[in-house]
Protein backbone atom coordinates (compact mmCIF):
# COMPACT_ATOMS: atom_id res chain seq x y z
CA UNK A 1 0.00 0.00 0.00
CA UNK A 2 0.83 3.77 -0.26
CA UNK A 3 1.86 5.43 2.73
CA UNK A 4 -1.22 7.48 2.75
CA UNK A 5 -3.16 4.58 3.23
CA UNK A 6 -2.12 4.26 6.66
CA UNK A 7 -4.38 6.90 7.32
CA UNK A 8 -7.16 4.95 7.68
CA UNK A 9 -6.11 1.39 8.80
CA UNK A 10 -7.06 2.16 12.31
CA UNK A 11 -5.47 1.09 15.42
CA UNK A 12 -5.51 -2.49 14.84
CA UNK A 13 -4.39 -3.39 10.74
CA UNK A 14 -3.57 -6.19 9.90
CA UNK A 15 0.04 -7.46 9.40
CA UNK A 16 1.90 -8.15 8.20
CA UNK A 17 1.60 -5.32 6.20
CA UNK A 18 3.49 -3.79 3.20
CA UNK A 19 4.25 -0.33 2.59
CA UNK A 20 5.92 1.51 -0.56
CA UNK A 21 8.83 3.96 0.50
CA UNK A 22 10.78 6.09 -1.47
CA UNK A 23 14.38 7.72 -1.24
CA UNK A 24 17.32 8.87 -3.21
CA UNK A 25 17.90 5.21 -4.18
CA UNK A 26 14.39 5.00 -5.48
CA UNK A 27 11.41 2.88 -4.13
CA UNK A 28 11.37 -0.03 -2.01
CA UNK A 29 9.13 -1.92 0.20
CA UNK A 30 8.93 -1.67 3.80
CA UNK A 31 7.56 -5.21 5.54
CA UNK A 32 5.78 -3.93 9.19
CA UNK A 33 6.15 -7.40 11.21
CA UNK A 34 4.87 -5.68 14.31
CA UNK A 35 3.57 -2.33 15.92
CA UNK A 36 4.52 -1.00 19.03
CA UNK A 37 2.72 2.13 19.28
CA UNK A 38 -0.33 3.67 17.23
CA UNK A 39 -2.33 6.88 16.86
CA UNK A 40 -4.80 5.85 14.60
CA UNK A 41 -4.99 7.68 11.88
CA UNK A 42 -1.43 9.73 12.45
CA UNK A 43 1.27 7.89 13.62
CA UNK A 44 2.33 4.32 13.35
CA UNK A 45 5.57 2.61 15.02
CA UNK A 46 6.67 -0.77 14.71
CA UNK A 47 9.55 -3.29 13.52
CA UNK A 48 9.87 -4.60 9.94
CA UNK A 49 12.09 -5.33 7.28
CA UNK A 50 13.09 -2.86 4.60
CA UNK A 51 15.88 -3.40 1.72
CA UNK A 52 16.48 -6.78 3.77
CA UNK A 53 17.63 -5.23 6.97
CA UNK A 54 15.99 -4.91 10.31
CA UNK A 55 14.30 -1.57 11.20
CA UNK A 56 12.52 -0.11 13.88
CA UNK A 57 9.89 2.75 11.19
CA UNK A 58 8.16 5.64 12.32
CA UNK A 59 5.06 6.25 9.65
CA UNK A 60 3.54 9.30 9.88
CA UNK A 61 0.42 10.08 7.91
CA UNK A 62 -2.55 12.22 8.42
CA UNK A 63 -2.47 16.36 8.41
CA UNK A 64 -0.09 16.98 10.89
CA UNK A 65 2.54 14.59 9.13
CA UNK A 66 4.95 16.77 8.05
CA UNK A 67 5.32 18.49 11.15
CA UNK A 68 5.38 15.67 13.14
CA UNK A 69 8.19 14.35 10.89
CA UNK A 70 10.72 17.46 11.13
CA UNK A 71 10.28 17.01 14.62
CA UNK A 72 11.27 13.76 15.29
CA UNK A 73 13.88 14.62 12.42
CA UNK A 74 15.56 17.48 14.46
CA UNK A 75 15.16 16.02 17.55
CA UNK A 76 17.12 13.21 16.11
CA UNK A 77 19.94 15.04 14.62
CA UNK A 78 20.21 17.36 17.36
CA UNK A 79 21.12 13.98 19.75
CA UNK A 80 23.44 12.59 17.46
CA UNK A 81 25.21 16.22 16.52
CA UNK A 82 25.63 16.05 20.52
CA UNK A 83 27.12 12.77 20.50
CA UNK A 84 24.80 11.34 22.48
CA UNK A 85 24.26 7.53 21.82
CA UNK A 86 20.79 6.77 20.32
CA UNK A 87 19.92 4.48 17.30
CA UNK A 88 21.37 5.14 13.96
CA UNK A 89 19.14 7.01 11.08
CA UNK A 90 19.29 4.84 7.87
CA UNK A 91 16.88 6.69 5.99
CA UNK A 92 13.86 9.25 6.24
CA UNK A 93 11.88 11.04 3.67
CA UNK A 94 8.87 13.12 3.37
CA UNK A 95 6.25 13.57 0.60
CA UNK A 96 3.45 16.06 0.05
CA UNK A 97 -0.04 14.28 0.18
CA UNK A 98 1.55 11.09 1.23
CA UNK A 99 3.48 11.16 4.51
CA UNK A 100 6.95 11.00 6.24
CA UNK A 101 8.58 8.18 7.79
CA UNK A 102 11.54 7.25 9.56
CA UNK A 103 14.01 4.37 9.65
CA UNK A 104 15.85 3.29 12.50
CA UNK A 105 18.04 0.91 13.03
CA UNK A 106 16.87 -1.61 14.87
CA UNK A 107 18.13 -2.55 18.15
CA UNK A 108 17.24 -6.32 18.68
CA UNK A 109 16.49 -7.13 22.02
CA UNK A 110 16.73 -3.80 23.63
CA UNK A 111 15.37 -3.77 26.79
CA UNK A 112 13.89 -0.01 27.80
CA UNK A 113 13.96 1.44 31.63
CA UNK A 114 10.18 1.32 31.80
CA UNK A 115 10.46 -2.93 31.58
CA UNK A 116 13.70 -2.67 33.85
CA UNK A 117 11.62 -0.78 36.47
CA UNK A 118 8.77 -3.08 36.28
CA UNK A 119 10.95 -6.23 36.93
CA UNK A 120 11.86 -4.14 40.25
CA UNK A 121 8.84 -1.83 41.35
CA UNK A 122 7.63 -3.88 43.54
CA UNK A 123 10.21 -4.53 45.74
CA UNK A 124 10.60 -2.41 49.08
CA UNK A 125 11.30 1.61 48.44
CA UNK A 126 14.92 2.01 46.94
CA UNK A 127 15.77 -1.32 46.51
CA UNK A 128 19.23 -2.23 45.04
CA UNK A 129 18.00 -3.11 42.08
CA UNK A 130 15.24 -0.07 41.96
CA UNK A 131 18.51 2.46 42.54
CA UNK A 132 20.54 0.57 40.09
CA UNK A 133 17.50 1.43 37.22
CA UNK A 134 17.01 4.85 37.85
CA UNK A 135 20.90 5.81 38.50
CA UNK A 136 21.16 4.58 34.67
CA UNK A 137 18.57 6.68 33.91
CA UNK A 138 19.55 9.91 35.43
CA UNK A 139 23.17 9.58 34.48
CA UNK A 140 21.91 9.36 30.89
CA UNK A 141 19.46 12.26 31.56
CA UNK A 142 22.13 14.38 33.22
CA UNK A 143 24.23 13.78 29.70
CA UNK A 144 21.13 15.32 28.01
CA UNK A 145 20.95 18.55 29.80
CA UNK A 146 24.98 18.90 29.72
CA UNK A 147 24.54 19.07 25.90
CA UNK A 148 22.16 21.99 26.00
CA UNK A 149 19.00 19.36 25.35
CA UNK A 150 15.88 18.18 27.00
CA UNK A 151 13.06 15.63 26.55
CA UNK A 152 9.82 16.73 26.62
CA UNK A 153 7.94 13.65 26.88
CA UNK A 154 10.62 11.78 29.42
CA UNK A 155 10.19 8.51 31.23
CA UNK A 156 11.60 5.47 31.38
CA UNK A 157 10.46 4.08 28.00
CA UNK A 158 12.52 6.60 26.07
CA UNK A 159 15.58 4.96 26.98
CA UNK A 160 16.95 1.58 25.65
CA UNK A 161 19.35 -0.90 27.27
CA UNK A 162 21.77 -2.56 24.42
CA UNK A 163 24.69 -4.07 24.07
CA UNK A 164 25.59 -1.78 27.39
CA UNK A 165 24.87 1.23 26.45
CA UNK A 166 21.83 3.38 26.95
CA UNK A 167 20.13 4.46 23.76
CA UNK A 168 18.06 7.84 23.88
CA UNK A 169 14.94 7.50 21.77
CA UNK A 170 11.59 9.76 20.60
CA UNK A 171 13.48 12.43 18.71
CA UNK A 172 10.03 14.24 18.74
CA UNK A 173 10.28 15.08 22.49
CA UNK A 174 13.94 16.64 21.90
CA UNK A 175 14.11 20.30 22.44
CA UNK A 176 17.31 22.16 22.82
CA UNK A 177 18.15 25.54 24.38
CA UNK A 178 21.35 26.45 23.58
CA UNK A 179 23.43 23.29 21.50
CA UNK A 180 26.70 22.16 23.29
CA UNK A 181 25.99 24.30 26.47
CA UNK A 182 24.62 22.90 29.78
CA UNK A 183 20.70 24.21 30.66
CA UNK A 184 19.95 26.73 32.64
CA UNK A 185 18.92 25.65 36.19
CA UNK A 186 15.01 26.81 35.40
CA UNK A 187 15.04 24.29 32.55
CA UNK A 188 16.63 21.69 34.48
CA UNK A 189 14.35 22.06 37.43
CA UNK A 190 11.35 21.55 35.18
CA UNK A 191 12.23 18.45 33.13
CA UNK A 192 13.83 16.65 36.58
CA UNK A 193 10.15 17.14 37.81
CA UNK A 194 8.56 15.43 35.12
CA UNK A 195 11.16 12.56 35.85
CA UNK A 196 10.31 12.43 39.21
CA UNK A 197 6.68 12.59 39.57
CA UNK A 198 6.78 9.57 37.44
CA UNK A 199 7.88 7.61 40.27
CA UNK A 200 6.06 6.07 43.14
CA UNK A 201 5.16 8.62 45.88
CA UNK A 202 7.03 6.19 48.17
CA UNK A 203 10.28 7.64 46.65
CA UNK A 204 9.55 10.79 47.29
CA UNK A 205 11.64 11.09 50.42
CA UNK A 206 14.95 9.34 48.43
CA UNK A 207 14.29 12.28 45.75
CA UNK A 208 17.91 14.45 47.09
CA UNK A 209 19.66 10.62 47.26
CA UNK A 210 18.17 9.68 43.57
CA UNK A 211 19.49 13.55 42.85
CA UNK A 212 23.41 12.61 43.40
CA UNK A 213 23.17 10.74 40.25
CA UNK A 214 21.93 13.03 38.43
CA UNK A 215 24.88 15.37 39.89
CA UNK A 216 27.36 13.12 38.68
CA UNK A 217 26.67 13.65 34.88
CA UNK A 218 25.60 17.22 35.16
CA UNK A 219 26.81 19.61 38.18
CA UNK A 220 26.76 22.81 36.60
CA UNK A 221 23.89 23.91 39.15
CA UNK A 222 23.23 23.71 42.56
CA UNK A 223 19.45 22.00 42.69
CA UNK A 224 17.63 23.20 46.04
CA UNK A 225 15.52 20.44 46.81
CA UNK A 226 12.35 22.35 47.79
CA UNK A 227 12.04 24.01 44.34
CA UNK A 228 12.55 20.68 42.53
CA UNK A 229 9.30 19.28 45.12
CA UNK A 230 7.64 22.43 43.99
CA UNK A 231 8.24 21.12 40.38
CA UNK A 232 7.04 17.47 41.19
CA UNK A 233 4.23 18.39 42.56
CA UNK A 234 3.16 20.89 39.89
CA UNK A 235 3.60 17.94 37.28
CA UNK A 236 2.01 15.08 39.74
CA UNK A 237 -1.23 17.24 39.55
CA UNK A 238 -1.09 17.73 35.78
CA UNK A 239 -0.51 14.07 35.00
CA UNK A 240 -3.29 13.22 37.72
CA UNK A 241 -6.11 15.96 35.57
CA UNK A 242 -4.40 14.52 32.50
CA UNK A 243 -5.04 10.53 33.06
CA UNK A 244 -8.35 11.22 34.76
CA UNK A 245 -9.49 12.63 31.43
CA UNK A 246 -7.97 9.82 29.18
CA UNK A 247 -10.54 7.25 31.32
CA UNK A 248 -13.58 8.73 29.75
CA UNK A 249 -12.30 8.71 26.40
CA UNK A 250 -11.10 6.91 23.04
CA UNK A 251 -7.20 6.50 23.53
CA UNK A 252 -3.83 4.38 23.69
CA UNK A 253 -4.98 3.41 27.49
CA UNK A 254 -8.58 2.98 26.71
CA UNK A 255 -11.38 1.96 24.46
CA UNK A 256 -14.25 4.24 25.02
CA UNK A 257 -17.47 4.15 22.99
CA UNK A 258 -20.43 7.07 23.66
CA UNK A 259 -23.71 7.49 22.34
CA UNK A 260 -27.26 8.08 22.91
CA UNK A 261 -27.98 4.33 24.16
CA UNK A 262 -24.34 3.81 26.45
CA UNK A 263 -21.23 5.02 27.65
CA UNK A 264 -19.14 2.11 28.04
CA UNK A 265 -15.33 2.71 28.99
CA UNK A 266 -12.79 -0.67 29.07
CA UNK A 267 -8.89 -0.62 29.59
CA UNK A 268 -7.53 -0.92 26.83
CA UNK A 269 -5.49 -4.34 26.86
CA UNK A 270 -8.85 -5.75 28.42
CA UNK A 271 -11.12 -5.01 25.71
CA UNK A 272 -11.13 -8.41 24.05
CA UNK A 273 -11.99 -9.88 27.63
CA UNK A 274 -14.26 -7.33 28.28
CA UNK A 275 -16.61 -6.93 25.93
CA UNK A 276 -18.67 -10.13 26.08
CA UNK A 277 -18.44 -10.06 30.09
CA UNK A 278 -20.05 -6.52 29.91
CA UNK A 279 -22.77 -8.74 27.26
CA UNK A 280 -23.90 -10.88 29.66
CA UNK A 281 -23.24 -9.41 32.85
CA UNK A 282 -26.51 -9.59 33.83
CA UNK A 283 -26.46 -13.29 33.25
CA UNK A 284 -22.99 -13.99 34.82
CA UNK A 285 -24.11 -12.02 37.98
CA UNK A 286 -27.05 -14.81 38.39
CA UNK A 287 -24.82 -18.09 38.10
CA UNK A 288 -22.17 -15.82 40.70
CA UNK A 289 -21.63 -15.45 44.28
CA UNK A 290 -24.09 -13.10 45.49
CA UNK A 291 -22.48 -10.38 48.19
CA UNK A 292 -25.34 -8.06 47.62
CA UNK A 293 -28.66 -7.92 45.73
CA UNK A 294 -31.57 -6.07 45.58
CA UNK A 295 -32.04 -2.44 45.92
CA UNK A 296 -29.55 0.20 44.52
CA UNK A 297 -26.59 -2.11 43.74
CA UNK A 298 -26.16 -5.70 42.99
CA UNK A 299 -22.52 -7.37 43.80
CA UNK A 300 -21.00 -10.45 42.78
CA UNK A 301 -17.66 -12.50 42.31
CA UNK A 302 -18.40 -14.27 38.86
CA UNK A 303 -16.21 -16.87 37.22
CA UNK A 304 -15.09 -16.10 33.80
CA UNK A 305 -13.04 -18.63 32.16
CA UNK A 306 -10.11 -19.57 34.80
CA UNK A 307 -10.71 -16.34 36.32
CA UNK A 308 -11.98 -14.20 39.26
CA UNK A 309 -14.27 -10.44 38.60
CA UNK A 310 -16.65 -8.71 40.42
CA UNK A 311 -19.29 -7.29 39.10
CA UNK A 312 -21.56 -4.47 40.60
CA UNK A 313 -24.70 -3.19 39.12
CA UNK A 314 -26.44 0.00 39.85
CA UNK A 315 -29.68 -0.63 39.83
CA UNK A 316 -32.54 1.55 38.93
CA UNK A 317 -35.45 0.69 42.04
CA UNK A 318 -38.19 2.60 40.64
CA UNK A 319 -39.18 5.99 38.76
CA UNK A 320 -38.95 8.22 41.59
CA UNK A 321 -35.17 6.71 42.13
CA UNK A 322 -34.48 6.85 37.83
CA UNK A 323 -35.64 10.66 38.31
CA UNK A 324 -32.99 11.36 40.90
CA UNK A 325 -30.39 9.01 38.31
CA UNK A 326 -30.69 9.49 34.89
CA UNK A 327 -29.95 13.40 34.55
CA UNK A 328 -25.85 12.62 36.27
CA UNK A 329 -22.56 10.63 35.80
CA UNK A 330 -23.67 7.22 37.21
CA UNK A 331 -22.13 6.06 40.59
CA UNK A 332 -20.78 3.03 38.23
CA UNK A 333 -18.72 6.19 36.22
CA UNK A 334 -17.70 7.51 39.91
CA UNK A 335 -16.57 4.68 40.94
CA UNK A 336 -14.98 3.77 37.95
CA UNK A 337 -13.00 7.56 37.76
CA UNK A 338 -12.26 7.01 41.10
CA UNK A 339 -10.41 3.13 41.08
CA UNK A 340 -8.51 5.03 38.40
CA UNK A 341 -7.39 7.63 40.60
CA UNK A 342 -6.21 5.07 43.36
CA UNK A 343 -4.32 3.24 40.97
CA UNK A 344 -2.78 6.64 39.34
CA UNK A 345 -1.97 7.26 42.62
CA UNK A 346 -0.54 3.89 43.90
CA UNK A 347 -3.26 3.55 46.42
CA UNK A 348 -4.32 0.03 46.77
CA UNK A 349 -7.50 -1.05 45.08
CA UNK A 350 -8.65 -4.01 42.86
CA UNK A 351 -8.00 -2.84 39.07
CA UNK A 352 -11.07 -1.39 36.96
CA UNK A 353 -11.59 -2.92 34.31
CA UNK A 354 -14.88 -2.23 32.51
CA UNK A 355 -17.55 0.32 33.09
CA UNK A 356 -20.90 0.55 31.25
CA UNK A 357 -23.90 3.16 31.63
CA UNK A 358 -27.12 2.16 29.72
CA UNK A 359 -28.66 4.96 28.24
CA UNK A 360 -32.07 5.37 26.42
CA UNK A 361 -31.42 8.94 24.35
CA UNK A 362 -28.76 10.04 26.73
CA UNK A 363 -30.54 9.41 29.76
CA UNK A 364 -28.98 6.58 32.51
CA UNK A 365 -30.38 3.74 33.79
CA UNK A 366 -28.67 0.86 34.95
CA UNK A 367 -25.00 0.79 34.97
CA UNK A 368 -22.38 -1.74 35.71
CA UNK A 369 -18.70 -1.89 36.70
CA UNK A 370 -16.36 -4.90 36.54
CA UNK A 371 -13.06 -4.88 38.47
CA UNK A 372 -10.47 -7.38 39.57
CA UNK A 373 -11.09 -10.01 42.67
CA UNK A 374 -9.27 -9.67 45.37
CA UNK A 375 -9.07 -13.03 47.40
CA UNK A 376 -8.08 -10.92 50.96
CA UNK A 377 -9.90 -11.08 53.84
CA UNK A 378 -11.39 -7.78 55.33
CA UNK A 379 -9.59 -6.06 58.40
CA UNK A 380 -12.95 -7.00 60.12
CA UNK A 381 -11.65 -10.62 59.56
CA UNK A 382 -8.28 -9.86 59.78
CA UNK A 383 -8.14 -8.07 62.90
CA UNK A 384 -10.65 -10.08 64.77
CA UNK A 385 -8.47 -12.13 66.51
CA UNK A 386 -6.74 -8.99 68.26
CA UNK A 387 -9.78 -7.30 69.40
CA UNK A 388 -9.30 -8.52 73.19
CA UNK A 389 -5.09 -7.84 73.44
CA UNK A 390 -4.76 -5.25 70.66
CA UNK A 391 -1.77 -7.58 69.60
CA UNK A 392 -2.68 -7.22 65.59
CA UNK A 393 0.53 -7.92 63.18
CA UNK A 394 3.17 -4.34 63.45
CA UNK A 395 3.44 -4.53 59.61
CA UNK A 396 -0.25 -4.28 59.16
CA UNK A 397 -0.24 -1.98 61.39
CA UNK A 398 2.12 0.19 59.63
CA UNK A 399 0.68 -0.89 56.29
CA UNK A 400 -2.75 0.59 58.10
CA UNK A 401 -0.66 4.04 59.08
CA UNK A 402 0.73 4.20 55.31
CA UNK A 403 -2.79 4.44 53.51
CA UNK A 404 -4.10 6.79 56.33
CA UNK A 405 -1.41 8.97 55.84
CA UNK A 406 -1.48 8.30 51.76
CA UNK A 407 -5.08 9.20 51.96
CA UNK A 408 -4.35 12.48 54.22
CA UNK A 409 -1.43 13.76 51.96
CA UNK A 410 -3.84 13.21 48.78
CA UNK A 411 -6.79 14.72 50.18
CA UNK A 412 -8.75 11.86 50.00
CA UNK A 413 -12.30 10.97 51.94
CA UNK A 414 -13.57 7.71 51.60
CA UNK A 415 -17.33 8.16 52.43
CA UNK A 416 -18.08 4.96 53.76
CA UNK A 417 -15.03 3.64 55.69
CA UNK A 418 -16.41 0.56 57.31
CA UNK A 419 -14.55 -2.50 57.84
CA UNK A 420 -16.09 -4.53 54.81
CA UNK A 421 -14.27 -1.86 52.31
CA UNK A 422 -10.83 -2.56 53.36
CA UNK A 423 -9.21 -5.53 52.19
CA UNK A 424 -5.90 -7.26 52.77
CA UNK A 425 -4.12 -8.08 49.69
CA UNK A 426 -0.48 -8.48 48.80
CA UNK A 427 0.64 -6.73 52.09
CA UNK A 428 -1.32 -3.83 51.54
CA UNK A 429 -4.84 -2.73 52.62
CA UNK A 430 -6.97 -2.17 49.38
CA UNK A 431 -9.86 0.02 49.38
CA UNK A 432 -13.05 -1.13 47.59
CA UNK A 433 -16.46 0.44 47.00
CA UNK A 434 -15.38 3.54 45.65
CA UNK A 435 -18.81 5.32 45.24
CA UNK A 436 -18.55 8.05 47.57
CA UNK A 437 -14.90 9.06 46.99
CA UNK A 438 -13.96 12.55 46.74
CA UNK A 439 -10.33 14.06 46.30
CA UNK A 440 -10.92 17.29 48.21
CA UNK A 441 -9.19 20.53 46.40
CA UNK A 442 -8.53 22.49 49.97
CA UNK A 443 -8.08 21.50 53.25
CA UNK A 444 -11.14 23.13 54.33
CA UNK A 445 -13.31 20.72 52.45
CA UNK A 446 -11.01 17.78 53.10
CA UNK A 447 -10.82 18.07 57.18
CA UNK A 448 -14.60 17.16 58.28
CA UNK A 449 -14.59 14.83 55.52
CA UNK A 450 -11.44 13.02 56.93
CA UNK A 451 -13.10 12.98 60.15
CA UNK A 452 -16.05 11.46 59.35
CA UNK A 453 -13.81 9.03 57.76
CA UNK A 454 -11.46 8.38 60.79
CA UNK A 455 -14.87 7.90 63.15
CA UNK A 456 -16.50 6.23 60.69
CA UNK A 457 -13.68 3.52 60.74
CA UNK A 458 -13.22 3.54 64.38
CA UNK A 459 -16.69 2.43 64.92
CA UNK A 460 -15.72 -0.82 63.97
CA UNK A 461 -14.48 -2.01 67.11
CA UNK A 462 -15.93 -1.49 70.35
CA UNK A 463 -14.45 1.94 71.97
CA UNK A 464 -13.58 -0.41 75.17
CA UNK A 465 -11.50 -3.04 73.34
CA UNK A 466 -7.59 -3.10 73.05
CA UNK A 467 -7.54 -2.70 69.26
CA UNK A 468 -9.60 0.41 69.61
CA UNK A 469 -7.33 1.67 71.31
CA UNK A 470 -4.11 0.44 69.75
CA UNK A 471 -5.42 1.99 66.32
CA UNK A 472 -7.38 5.11 67.63
CA UNK A 473 -3.38 6.16 69.67
CA UNK A 474 -1.58 5.32 65.92
CA UNK A 475 -4.02 7.11 63.35
CA UNK A 476 -4.01 10.91 62.96
CA UNK A 477 -6.41 12.76 64.99
CA UNK A 478 -7.05 15.70 62.14
CA UNK A 479 -5.28 16.36 58.72
CA UNK A 480 -2.40 18.39 60.27
CA UNK A 481 -1.09 15.66 62.51
CA UNK A 482 -0.88 13.55 59.58
CA UNK A 483 1.17 14.86 57.14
Amino acid sequence: MQLSELATVGRTPQLPLTVTLADAAGAADLQLLSLLRVLPGQRYVGAGVWRGRPVLAKLLVGSKAARHFQRELEGVRLLAAQGLTTPLLLADGLKSGEGGWLLFDFLEGAQSLGDAWAQVEALPPLADEQTAVLAEALAAIGQLHGKGLWQEDLHLDNLLRHGGQLYLIDGAGICVETAGQPLSREKVLENLGVFFAQLPKALEPFTEELLVYYLLSNSEHALPLEALQKQIDKVRRWRLKDYLIKVGRECTLFSVRRGAFGLQAIRREEEAAMVPVLEQADALLERGHLYKTGGAASVGKVEVGARQLVIKRYNIKDFAHWLKRFWRPSRAWHSWREGNRLAFLGIATPKPLAVLEKRFLWLRSRAYLVTEFLPGPDIIERFAPYVENGEAPESELQALDRLFARLIAERISHGDFKGHNLFWHNDRWALIDLDSMCQHGSPGSFAPAYARDRARFMRNWPESSALYQVIDQRLPKDISSGV
